[in-house]
C-alpha cells in the first residue's frame, strides 16, 4: 500500500488514469498498457508483481488481481502476488530476487493499492515508473517496477490505518477485476520472443560433440 499518490506524477513519463465505472474500462486500460510498453518488449519477459496482504481490505486489490489472472491462466505475462502466496513487506525483498533469478532481465509491472483524492477514488493509474511499497508505514522497502498500476481505493489524509481496514471490499474487487480484464486482454495480442535462458540452452546444446 503506498499513501502518496502524487508520487506517479512524474514529469514528461507516459500515463493515464481510468475510472473502474467508466464503459468498457478493461478495454481502455489494456489499449493504455499496450501503449505505454516500451518498443522491443517482446525480448523480455513481462512480469507483474502484485503487492499487498488479504489482511487488510484496501490493501488486497494486489493479491485479488493476482488471484484473478492466475484463474485466467494467462500464458504471455507472468504474474507474481496472489491471496494465497501474497507479496507484502514481510517478503517482498525476497520475492524479487526469486523473480530476478527465474526470468533474465524482466520487464517487472508493479501493482498496488493507493489512498488519494475523495473525487479520485476508484480511479486505476497506469504509467511509467515504479511503485513505493511501505510509504505509509514508515518501512524502507525497494521500489517495484519499470511500470505501475496502482488502484486509488480510499481517501487519504486522515487516520489512514483506520481508513484502509474499512475500504469496501465491493469496490476493491471491482477494480481488480478491472485491472485483470484489462492485462487479460492485452496478453491476447502479446508477442513474446523465446526466453534468453532457453535460447542459450538451445545453443550449448548444439555445440556439444
Amino acid at each position: 500500500m503506498n499513501f502518496k499518490p502524487n508520487l506517479f506524477d512524474k514529469k514528461g513519463g507516459a500515463s493515464a488514469r481510468i475510472s473502474h465505472e467508466e464503459t468498457n474500462s478493461a478495454e481502455k486500460l489494456a489499449a493504455e498498457l499496450k501503449n505505454i510498453l516500451p518498443a522491443g518488449i517482446s525480448c523480455r519477459p513481462i512480469v507483474f508483481v502484485c503487492i499487498g496482504t488479504d489482511r487488510s481490505t484496501g490493501d488486497s486489490l494486489g493479491p485479488l488481481v493476482g488471484t484473478l489472472l492466475e484463474e485466467k491462466s494467462i500464458s504471455s505475462f507472468h504474474v507474481y502476488g496472489t491471496l494465497e502466496d501474497p507479496i507484502h513487506a514481510v517478503n517482498l525483498e525476497e520475492k524479487l530476487n526469486e523473480i530476478k533469478k527465474k526470468h533474465f532481465n524482466p520487464f517487472i509491472i508493479g501493482i498496488d493499492a493507493c489512498l488519494g483524492r475523495l473525487k479520485s477514488v476508484g480511479v486505476i493509474q497506469i504509467g511509467d515508473g515504479p511503485v513505493k511499497p511501505g510509504a505509509g508505514v514508515n518501512k524502507d522497502l525497494p521500489e517495484v517496477g519499470d511500470m505501475h498500476i496502482t488502484g486509488i481505493v480510499n481517501v487519504s489524509g486522515f487516520m489512514e490505518f483506520f481508513v484502509l481496514q474499512n475500504t469496501r471490499l465491493n469496490l476493491v474487487l471491482k477494480m481488480a477485476k478491472t485491472i485483470a480484464g484489462g492485462i487479460y486482454e492485452a496478453s491476447l495480442t502479446h508477442q513474446t520472443a523465446p526466453a534468453w535462458p532457453a535460447f542459450k540452452w538451445e545453443l550449448n546444446r548444439e555445440q556439444t560433440p
